[in-house]
């Protein structure tokens, strides 16, 4: 969608003379030394088909090696068919290449805010790099350590920590020793956590000090058969308190115990992973990922990524315990590129941690990939359009102006340096300034934020979309594909078929195009859920061709270049009391690029007749809002304010007009929360979606407030 011209038109058509006339001299000489005519016939391109001929499927990737007949592709490199072989493979090509770095810690302050509240921040000195050879050394001693403390082969280990060098050190030494690493969400509760924990039957965890303290010491004595904790951080070196029969150990002492341990090749079939997902149905279920089929995931996902190479630096602040995160480390792990780690905290010079004045993660590690969520390029999309909007009416006039012509040349598969370089460049720097390709996956992206960063951000958005149930690999769109609200073609790996849900009226049969349940094959398709052989019934099946297949729960439409849409979700589809179906996920998705939403769940019943929301408001918006309406307060005193809430749902109303949702779509009632949604406040995230089962249980009294009830 194009921003409004808001200037003389008289003017303005000077200005596109202006434009065009540039544009005719530049032209020839630009397209064919650019390569832009190649790039708009790959974009143009049938990018897959169906294998059977049939609108049902399944559908390849039409640039499979040996045609779409053949094979799909599982191993990236020869004779690396397992992960531990992954980091054998960088440590022996790139060995004195930097491998995982870490920004060091030079001081931390405590900064009083204007609403009482004291946050602390930190100033961060340079990045301190380990080549591959030293982190494939401290994986092997880590590792060596562990058997020293009886974690024996194909006996699982978990891991509960933040993204950081440790967890990948601590992977790849499970991966060496064949040990099954479990993984845990570090926003899980502690029922949750328990759970994964008993189930798996640990006997030996990895941690951080900080999530020891605030989040397992708890239940500790919940979990009997836990002998030792292995804490990554360097200090303390003694932990007293804890109860008898567990062990802590600092990660440098674990690795210095003794000589060194024999270890034990892991197979293709072998468990690689057992990733607990965040229940958002449910208790927690722990998805079996062995070996090969991450390895199957990444041959997949890397294809999609043009001219990857040891020169690429990527930065890794995601979950490692989400799929999309892991997979994307391991995929720059294979091609020998550097990673440097983050938080969402320090990401930017603007991050909540990062003191005024310092630099963030990405402006001193200036890297070229990066994989996101929604989330986060929705609040890079919301932050900059409101700047823009307290811009002169000059400054502002010549940002929409070039906005607008980059979009139209992009279509048209074309470049735009010179608006690249005057215009977008300070937008660029907000990720470095050297980005040239942007991952989204976890949730679907808005055709709205996915065109802004396409546009100032100066590169590439490829959409993906994938499970943990298929290592994150489904589909990636190409780089050099520029339409939304798309996720791709299938990945070389996998093929997708649809399936017909009489239910929400999809057919495969449908015109203009086939729609349907996605359902996936191929060997990035996982072994199933650990100790739950009624869900692996429901879920998984293998085909008389031996390989398995995940149906997905989700509904796409593929389109006739191969290229596939999510349109709904049957978990998300409700219907309403007068019959229409509300997809809740496509109503989030719609109304968070509203800029005065921070986050938004929409919960419906079948047996009431429109939708309602729960809203995390923007503070800054709605402190705004409640100065020009003259209301005074604390912050959760202007939330809980009826007022705010009928001048934010009207708000809100708008902008599901302008995004053209239907009237039965668009929530009637909502509540302001003033807290953000965690672990703590009832809500967690699964892949980023909401739990709207305990949405339901924690805000029962609202819900029937909001229906009319008690």
């Amino acid at each position: 969608m194009k921003l409004k011209e808001d200037m003389n038109p008289l003017l303005l058509q000077v200005f596109r003379s202006v434009v065009w006339v540039c544009s005719f001299i530049t032209f020839l000489p630009w397209y064919f030394l650019s390569g832009a005519g190649t790039n708009l016939d790959r974009a143009r391109r049938v990018k897959a088909r169906s294998v059977s001929g049939r609108p049902a499927g399944p559908y390849r990737a039409t640039n499979q090696v040996g045609g779409i007949h053949q094979k799909l592709v599982w191993s990236l490199h020869l004779g690396v068919d397992t992960l531990d072989k992954v980091m054998v493979h960088g440590a022996t090509r790139f060995p004195e290449r930097d491998c995982l770095g870490t920004r060091e810690v030079l001081n931390e302050e405590d900064e009083l805010q204007p609403n009482g509240k004291v946050f602390k921040k930190v100033i961060l000195g340079e990045y301190q790099w380990m080549s591959y050879e030293e982190t494939y050394q401290a994986a092997v001693c880590f590792g060596s350590g562990l058997a020293a403390l009886g974690q024996r082969p194909q006996c699982n280990i978990a891991i509960f920590c933040e993204t950081r060098a440790e967890w990948m050190i601590a992977a790849q030494a499970c991966f060496i020793y064949n040990f099954p690493l479990v993984t845990l969400y570090s926003t899980l509760g502690g029922a949750a956590i328990a759970h994964g924990l008993n189930e798996t039957e640990i006997t030996h965890i990895i941690t951080s000090k900080d999530l020891l303290h605030s989040r397992l010491m708890a239940i500790l004595l919940e979990v009997p058969r836990l002998q030792h904790i292995i804490v990554v951080d360097s200090k303390p070196t003694s932990w007293p308190g804890f109860p008898r029969g567990i062990m802590v150990h600092n990660l440098v002492a674990v690795q210095e115990l003794g000589e060194r341990y024999p270890y034990s090749d892991p197979l293709p079939s072998d468990i690689a992973v057992i990733m607990y997902t965040s229940g958002s149905t449910g208790i927690p279920k722990g998805v079996m990922i062995s070996h090969s089929n991450i390895i199957a995931g990444i041959t997949g996902m890397a294809e999609r990524i043009p001219d990857l190479d040891e020169t690429d630096t990527y930065i890794g602040y995601l979950p490692l315990a989400h799929v999309l995160e892991l997979s994307a480390e391991m995929v720059c792990i294979s091609h020998g590129c550097r990673i440097g780690y983050s938080s969402p905290q320090t990401l930017a010079d603007q991050s909540t941690k990062i003191k005024k004045g310092s630099k963030g993660d990405t402006s001193v590690l200036k890297p070229t990939l990066m994989a996101a969520v929604p989330e986060i390029m929705d609040r890079i999309y919301k932050n900059v359009m409101t700047k823009v909007e307290e811009m002169s009416s000059v400054q502002r006039t010549l940002f929409v102006l070039a906005y607008n012509y980059k979009m139209e040349q992009m279509t048209k598969g074309y470049r735009t340096p010179l608006c690249d370089s005057l215009v977008f460049r300070k937008v660029r720097s907000l990720l470095g300034g050297h980005m040239r390709v942007l991952l989204s996956g976890g949730a679907p992206l808005s055709a709205a934020t996915q065109r802004f960063m396409n546009i100032c951000l100066c590169c590439p958005v490829g959409q993906g979309y994938g499970l943990t149930e298929t290592c994150g690999a489904g589909t990636i769109s190409e780089m050099w594909d520029y339409s939304t609200g798309r996720v791709g073609a299938p990945l070389v790996c996998s093929e997708i078929t649809l399936k017909n849900w009489e239910e929400g009226g999809y057919y495969s049969t449908d015109k203009p195009n086939p729609r349907g349940e996605i359902v996936i094959g191929g060997p990035n398709v996982t072994m199933g859920y650990y100790k739950n052989e009624v869900k692996n019934r429901e879920d998984f099946f293998v085909d008389s061709n031996g390989q398995r297949w995940f149906c997905t729960g989700d509904i796409g439409e593929l389109h006739p270049d191969g290229c596939l849409k999510i349109i709904d979700r049957k978990k998300d589809l409700v219907k309403l009391q007068a019959g229409e179906y509300v997809s809740l996920g496509k109503v989030e998705a719609m109304l968070k690029n509203c800029p005065f939403v921070d986050n938004i769940c929409a919960y419906a019943n079948s047996d009431q007749s429109y939708v309602i929301g729960f809203v995390v408001p923007n503070q800054k918006q709605l402190t705004v809002l409640a100065e020009q309406r003259g209301l005074r307060g604390s912050w959760e005193e202007i939330c809980n304010n009826p007022d705010m809430e009928r001048d934010v749902l009207r708000i809100i109303t708008e902008a599901a007009l302008s995004a053209k949702l239907e009237r039965f779509e668009i929530p009637k009632k909502i509540r302001l929360s003033a807290e953000p949604w965690t672990p703590e406040t009832g809500l967690v995230t699964d892949a980023f979606k909401l739990k709207r089962k305990e949405l339901k249980s924690h805000y029962q009294d609202d819900i029937e407030r909001m229906y009319g009830g008690k």
